[in-house]
Order: C-alpha cells, then sequence, then structure tokens
C-alpha cells in the first residue's frame, strides 16, 4: 500500500499529510525512545508525517519527549511537518500565573515560539496557531508579530484554534491564516452547522480537526447506541474498522478537513491512513449523520 500524498492546507499553505498525528498525551504514553521512534516512523512510512503539538501539552513537557527523537535523527526533520500551539497559561505558580488565561501578546508569541523551536530541536515551525480566541487579542499586534516570525524564518505558515467564525475573520483581516483548528467529529457535529466548515469552504481553507473520534466515546454504546450500532454496520457492510468509518465521514465533507489522530497504538494510524482511501456515498454519509443527530434531515 503507497503512502498517503502531502495536501496544501490552503492556496498559500502549507504541504501536510491528510491526517495528522498527535502528541498531546505523549507524556502518558510511557515509550522508551526506540517505542517512540518506532512509532513516529510507522506514521513516517504512511505517509502521516505531520505532528501536532502546542506549548503546554504535558504540562509543557511533551514538545521536549518529541525533541529528543529529533534531535537523536535531525536528518528527519526534512520527512515531517511540524505544527505548534500557543496563548493558554495554565495556573503555575513557578510562572507567576495565578489562574488559567490566555495570552497573544507579542512577547508571549514569541517567546513561546523560541521555546517551542529549542524543544523540538529544530529551526523553524512549519505552521503555528494560536490555541484559543482571547477575548484582548489585539489583531494588529499579532499580525506583526506574525510577520517578523515569518521573515525570520522561524515560522513559515500561521493559523488559529477554536476560533469561531467571526473571530477568524477578523484576525485573517490583518494577516494570511491557513485554517482553524476546531473540534469536530459524529459526536460533535456543530461545525456543520455553525458556518465554520462554510467559512473553511468560502476562504478555500481547510479545518484541522481535533478529537474527530470523540475521545473514543463514539464506539460506547451505552453513550450513544443508535449511533453505535449503525457505525457497527456500516463498517462490517464495507470491511473496515469503524474508526476508519467515523474517520471517512469526517474526509467527505467538501472542506477538506484534516484529523488529529491521537493516540500511541500503531493500529490507529493504520486505520487513520485507510480512512483516506474510503470514499463514502451519499446516502452512507447521511445515514451516520441521521443516527448521530438522532433523526432524519428536515
Amino acid at each position: 500500500m503507497s503512502a498517503l500524498s502531502l495536501q496544501r492546507l490552503a492556496a498559500n499553505g502549507p504541504l501536510l499529510s491528510p491526517v495528522a498525528a498527535g502528541v498531546w498525551r505523549l507524556d502518558e504514553w510511557g515509550l522508551t525512545d526506540a517505542a517512540l521512534a518506532a512509532w513516529v516512523e510507522h506514521a513516517i512510512s504512511l505517509g502521516i508525517s505531520t505532528f501536532d503539538h502546542a506549548d503546554l501539552y504535558g504540562g509543557f513537557r511533551c514538545e521536549a519527549l518529541f525533541g529528543r527523537w529529533l534531535k537523536a535523527h535531525p536528518s528527519r526533520r526534512d520527512a515531517i511537518q511540524l505544527v505548534s500551539k500557543c496563548g493558554i497559561k495554565p495556573p503555575d505558580a513557578a510562572r507567576g500565573w495565578r489562574l488559567k488565561h490566555y495570552d497573544s501578546s507579542a512577547a508571549h508569541i514569541t517567546a513561546s515560539v523560541h521555546n517551542s523551536l529549542q524543544q523540538l530541536g529544530t529551526d523553524h515551525l512549519d505552521l503555528l496557531l494560536i490555541h484559543r480566541p482571547d477575548p484582548l487579542l489585539e489583531p494588529d499586534e499579532v499580525a506583526e508579530t506574525f510577520e517578523r516570525l515569518r521573515v525570520a524564518g522561524k515560522v513559515r505558515h500561521f493559523g488559529v484554534s477554536n476560533f469561531s467564525p467571526s473571530q477568524y475573520a477578523l484576525l485573517a483581516s490583518r494577516t494570511p491564516l491557513v485554517t482553524n483548528q476546531i473540534e469536530a467529529s459524529l459526536l460533535h457535529l456543530e461545525p456543520l452547522f455553525d458556518g465554520s466548515f462554510d467559512q473553511c469552504l468560502q476562504l478555500g481553507i481547510r479545518p484541522m480537526l481535533w478529537s474527530p473520534l470523540a475521545g473514543g466515546r463514539l464506539f460506547d454504546a451505552a453513550a450513544k447506541p443508535v449511533l453505535a450500532a449503525a457505525l457497527n454496520l456500516l463498517a462490517a457492510e464495507l470491511g473496515v474498522s469503524t474508526a476508519t468509518l467515523a474517520l471517512a465521514w469526517l474526509l467527505r465533507h467538501p472542506c477538506r478537513p484534516l484529523p488529529i489522530i491521537g493516540s500511541r497504538k500503531l493500529a490507529a494510524l493504520d486505520e487513520a491512513a485507510a480512512a483516506c482511501r474510503l470514499q463514502l456515498e451519499r446516502q452512507q454519509w447521511f445515514a451516520l449523520l441521521q443516527a448521530a443527530r438522532g433523526g432524519e434531515v428536515a
């Protein structure tokens, strides 16, 4: 089976793999250096070469853990794409953060990028996202900061995460953005109806999707029995896993979303790669939407 091909995230955006590997729980996986290397190389062999990070993942430890692999294998940098996020400050007495808050200031964005580069062992990020919409965000300040980082060669492309359509439009009016990383799954359908996917189609950008399998809750028959039954039935008919089917359902949307898979299991990477090759028919897609919503479309 051939590896997946890189795809543009936007007309002038980065080339990323059609699904990304998320490492927000890397610190919990307990992987040895050898096991981490095997996981990364297995992903790359499938064509899943984009790795999604954030500065605060794992209590600000996950980037450094991944960086141990990259620093040991610097020649592999050209084989992967690195995405990171910044802007969330959780309570941390040692850092002087008394309560959780957001910070999109030039000083914080710049410091976070420099730290991410150091932790990851690279000289640039392929994509940087503002992690959460900050009510105190100054669009012009963020735009100027992005431009300085781009000119310095430290970040090649920029986007946001968890922004509403209006919040995205505001910042995009000041600086080029290539994606909005948002939650979407068969248990979280809001982006289909709140304008998020519509905006992506309008602007010609592709959204990145976190929690595309709803943290595994999709497959809990007790949580949503009608949906679980529909997934099991159609997956059996198609000869694929329910995870592959659920991801293919997302990938079928015309905005061409990019799901993020956050599992240490090699089989989960295999299932994600298989989803990129599964094209659902229209009625199959609507059958799952009906099961997820609890009724047929109006």
